[in-house]
């Protein structure tokens, strides 16, 4: 049961800070407007592939998680 307890938790912070980013992310102005992304309009329907933007933060979670596990 403990190891249950502490996914929980873990799954709880998970949670949170995902939701902490979602909020700040509505505030970055280039995120989602970067070079790469690609947006077509054409009448009634719009077609829009983040790319740019999926890159980079591809590369900080790289980052982030190569940092961490190094310890």
């Amino acid at each position: 049961m403990s190891e249950l307890g502490r996914a929980l938790i873990v799954l709880g912070v998970v949670v949170v800070v995902l939701g902490v980013v979602l909020v700040l992310f509505d505030r970055v102005p280039w995120i989602g407007r970067l070079p790469g992304d690609i947006h077509v309009r054409r009448g009634n329907w719009t077609f829009y592939v983040p790319l740019g933007t999926s890159i980079l933060l591809s590369i900080i979670l790289t980052l982030v998680l190569w940092l961490i596990g190094r310890r």
